[in-house]
């Protein structure tokens, strides 16, 4: 694809964006892009910036610095700003907002009064259809189950074909295991429509199952902007590392281009970058590197396990006195205290320098 086709395939480009609320600087240099009919997502932890860059790209913020650019039109910027509803840019809402007294149909066509009857209907019916809900047009939202709602809310934001759509947290209402579920069916509808989405939300496992590209977000700086499968095996960063899945960092140092000296032995494999020989670096151990062995003469003592269905995740102390997470189908069933067998399985090596003891 050439940079031309490329440019005009971006739906949202942000630049250098910074925002100040008062004296606080609350961005710094943000910079991402997002494609037509692609779905982003941001995490972070709270107070990080996540829902400040959202209301800055819909016009409810401006930056000091930067611009956001929609559809290769620049629409904010510390110079001129467009008016959020100038910006054809959708909002679900943490507390969906449907409007009460009005049935789901009448709540979906709320948008559309540009349309003729007979076109107001047929969208309305063509979304209906799409979520499956066409038996339910003339209920009260009351009268829906909570993922109902959700999808009610989700297509009256879509019915009027915004540019982009943004949805800030809008899971945080339902218990875990539904709010992966929606985020599958999201996804599904919003690729079904072409939609183009950006999402905010605490939960990456919500992102993973919606998003094509995900940002980790802290103190106000976007630290990756990345796929899921990059952010977790190629982490840009240590927090990055510590955020995205679950693992630990054991402390070593290289001796050599493709090995490292670590409390667990000496590993060799492939490093996700190159140091100095002798660089005291810290390595991430993810549960799956550290594999079940009764054979193997290398030994932990379960302190903890988390039961997960078909795996435990069992927290081992090692002899150094090293704790790591070790992934182990649920029929190998072991109690606190007892000694299992492991062995590391690792070919790709995520290092950070350990500037803590340098």
């Amino acid at each position: 694809m050439s940079s031309g086709d490329s440019a005009k395939d971006r739906l949202l480009q942000v630049e250098n964006l910074c925002v100040r609320l008062g004296d606080t600087m609350i961005l710094h240099n943000i910079e991402l892009s997002i494609d037509r009919g692609q779905i982003g997502c941001l995490v972070g932890p709270s107070g990080c910036g996540k829902t400040t860059l959202l209301r800055t790209i819909a016009g409810f913020e401006t930056p000091c610095e930067g611009s956001v650019h929609l559809s290769q039109r620049q629409v904010a910027s510390p110079s001129e700003c467009a008016s959020p509803e100038s910006r054809g840019i959708g909002m679900v809402f943490q507390d969906l907002a449907l409007f009460p007294h009005m049935s789901v149909a009448r709540n979906i066509g709320f948008g559309l009064d540009r349309l003729s009857t007979r076109e107001k209907e047929a969208r309305v019916n063509e979304l209906l259809e799409l979520v499956g809900m066409q038996r339910h047009a003339e209920k009260l939202p009351h009268q829906l189950s909570g993922g109902q709602q959700q999808r009610v809310a989700l297509i009256r934001t879509m019915a009027p074909r915004p540019d982009l759509i943004m949805l800030d947290e809008p899971f945080s209402s339902q218990d875990t295991e539904l709010r992966v579920k929606l985020a599958h069916e999201v996804r599904d509808l919003l690729k079904r429509d072409n939609t183009t989405a950006i999402l905010v939300t605490h939960d990456q496992n919500e992102a993973f199952a919606i998003a094509d590209q995900i940002g980790v977000m802290s103190d106000g700086r976007l630290n990756q902007w990345d796929s899921a499968y990059d952010l977790y095996h190629q982490p840009a960063d240590r927090f990055v590392a510590d955020f995205i899945g679950e693992g630990v960092f054991i402390c070593g140092n290289t001796v050599g281009n493709q090995t490292v000296q670590t409390e667990l032995g000496i590993i060799e494999g492939e490093l996700s970058r190159q140091f100095d020989t002798g660089t005291q670096i810290e390595l991430l151990v993810r549960p799956d590197d550290i594999v079940h062995d009764e054979n193997s003469p290398n030994r932990g003592i379960v302190v903890a396990k988390d039961f997960r269905g078909a795996n435990h995740l069992y927290t081992l102390s090692m002899p150094t006195r090293t704790r790591v997470l070790c992934l182990v189908p649920s029929h190998h069933n072991h109690n606190i205290g007892d000694s299992i067998g492991v062995k590391l399985r690792m070919d790709h090596l995520v290092l950070f320098e350990d500037t803590a003891r340098q």
